[in-house]
């Protein structure tokens, strides 16, 4: 049975859609009508990203005075990161392992970015799915077969990557890999022309949830609880052991997997005043963002100052006190 959080969701993700498709197309930062504009760099169309995006420019405009936004769909973490450091972008969702990378500048960067983080959010889930006439039960059985790694430059690539190298596979020999958007990357399983995907999300995602109706027991998850150990001696303590509750898609039982932060960055350069009114624009209108997508109702007071390495904005550092 389908759950309630993942029947909201996907009405959420229409609802979402047609905000955005009336949010226009200025740049980050631009003058407008109606004010300021700023640009929300979020992720592939059928993720929480770009559903919370939505939700977060509308708050934005309904209470920051002087303040419109728009959510962009982007291919998430790393691109994010990049547009937030050329002004491309004022604020954006990025995944804490590919942040701690971009302060340190290694990995997909290369030098340290000039980002701060507003909050810690929620966690993003990695999903491993694959057709089950692929024989797939580990992430090492992927050796040899047609995988979806994600979008170039998102943080579901990062982790898609590191997770192939940490159960001993070359991702660029090993494996058939193609770089595709989340609706690319369930077309494709649905239509046979991959095997497998990799997915960073929080739940549900709707795109999976897409996936599980459609294929049904053709379609199985892939349990990560033998990776966890390679991938934090590897990278380190920002991966943790986490579970996809059997209600969220319908599975026979709960998924173990990896877990990783979600966090909402700016330039470092951002007004601190403005860093202040969007961190408690995120608490004081929770209950909102709640509505657009049930990811929201994990971020918590308590556990949004927890940016470790992005060090906090100036102005949310004053928010949190």
């Amino acid at each position: 049975m389908r759950s309630t959080k993942g029947i909201r969701s996907l009405v959420a993700l229409v609802a979402a859609a047609a905000l955005l498709a009336g949010c226009g197309g200025d740049r980050s930062g631009s003058r407008s009508g109606g004010g300021t504009r700023l640009s929300i760099a979020t992720g592939n169309t059928t993720g929480v990203y770009y559903v919370l995006g939505g939700g977060l420019a509308e708050q934005i405009g309904r209470h920051l005075p002087g303040y419109q936004a728009t959510a962009e769909a982007t291919g998430a973490s790393v691109e994010n990161i990049q547009r937030v450091a050329k002004g491309q972008s004022d604020i954006a969702f990025t995944l804490a392992d590919t942040a701690a990378d971009a302060i340190a500048g290694k990995g997909s960067f290369t030098a340290p970015q000039p980002i701060r983080a507003i909050a810690r959010l929620y966690d993003n889930y990695t999903h491993v799915l694959a057709r089950t006439d692929a024989g797939v039960k580990s992430v090492a059985d992927l050796k040899g077969k047609r995988v979806s790694t994600g979008s170039p430059n998102s943080g579901t690539e990062v982790i898609a990557l590191r997770l192939l190298a940490a159960a001993g596979l070359d991702p660029d020999k090993d494996v058939t890999r193609q770089a595709l958007s989340l609706p690319e990357t369930v077309q494709g399983l649905k239509d046979g022309t991959l095997d497998a995907l990799v997915w960073s999300g929080g739940l549900p995602t709707s795109g999976i949830t897409d996936l599980v109706a459609g294929m049904g027991d053709d379609v199985s998850f892939v349990p990560l609880d033998g990776s966890l150990a390679a991938m934090r001696g590897a990278h380190g303590e920002v991966y943790a052991a986490g579970t996809i509750p059997k209600a969220v898609y319908g599975t026979p039982s709960d998924v173990p997997t990896i877990v990783v932060p979600n966090l909402l960055v700016v330039n470092e350069s951002m007004d601190p005043a403005l860093a202040e009114s969007l961190t408690r624009l995120l608490f004081d209108h929770k209950a909102d963002l709640e509505k657009v997508h049930a990811a929201a109702e994990d971020i918590t007071r308590d556990a949004a100052p927890k940016t470790d390495p992005v060090p906090l904005h100036d102005g949310a550092k004053k928010y949190f006190g």
